[in-house]
């Protein structure tokens, strides 16, 4: 039997501020095995954004344990912590973090330019086929501004799976998009999570967790739902009924 992909016992992270103590997670447990599609929600301050960091490998916690693919977190070091990123997480944010005088291509390839791995591969090949399974095999040389905002955030999809990570990590991806560009981005994280990948979106909007297959909310720090749900809605069905009206309408 695969690993679970995240294994969470007793997190904890504490923040000093002066001569306070800001306890952002307090005792979180949690498991997400393969290909699982996994929507961490929460208010401002609920723990949301460190529960990212932490599930991202960007801090390390106070207390408890973190298993990420089968690899303990919490004792690795910086370098470490930096080599397992590249390996085993491919992210995804709301601003997209595309260079801006780079090509589709180039932006792709940059996390194999850091692989430290024993793994061989063509680069160039890795990148045109991320790009191909987003899409958008005909923008490989378009820069930035010459894409739309979705095509933009599909690019950004493409460079999180060039590595052939073992979690999809979305933090608010579609935040910076519209409602039929954002309905777009989750018809690809719901393909993808078919084809055996696992997402985890951070997200504030109970419309966008609703594509999940599974809720988890975070409130004072500490879980307060954990279930799995039927998802709301298929999203490619979804985006073929936004353009069918708009064809109606136009």
């Amino acid at each position: 039997m695969a690993a679970d992909v995240i294994r969470i016992r007793g997190l904890t992270k504490t923040y000093v501020m002066g001569e306070n103590e800001v306890h952002a997670l307090a005792g979180v447990d949690l498991t997400v095995a393969p290909g699982e599609m996994l929507a961490v929600m929460g208010a401002s301050g609920s723990g949301k954004s460190t529960m990212m960091n932490m599930l991202g490998c960007l801090d390390k916690p106070t207390g408890g344990s973190y298993e990420l693919d089968g690899e303990r977190v919490e004792v690795m070091d910086r370098n470490q912590l930096a080599d397992l990123r590249n390996r085993r997480i491919g992210f995804v944010f709301q601003g997209f973090n595309l260079l801006a005088r780079t090509s589709a291509l180039e932006n792709v390839e940059l996390p194999l330019m850091y692989d430290r791995s024993a793994r061989r591969r063509d680069v160039a090949a890795a990148a045109a086929a991320a790009l191909a399974r987003v899409g958008l095999a005909d923008r490989e040389h378009h820069l930035p501004n010459e894409l739309s905002g979705g095509q933009q955030q599909r690019v950004a999809i493409a460079r999180a799976l060039v590595t052939e990570p073992a979690l999809l990590l979305a933090d608010e991806p579609t935040g910076n998009l519209d409602s039929r560009t954002s309905v777009e981005v989750l018809a690809l994280f719901q393909q993808l999570n078919e084809q055996g990948l696992t997402v985890v979106m951070v997200t504030h909007e109970d419309n966008i967790a609703h594509y999940a297959k599974r809720i988890v909310e975070l409130r004072d720090g500490r879980i307060v739902r954990d279930e799995a749900v039927t998802p709301r809605g298929n999203a490619t069905a979804d985006l073929a009924a936004i353009d069918a009206r708009r064809k109606g309408t136009a």
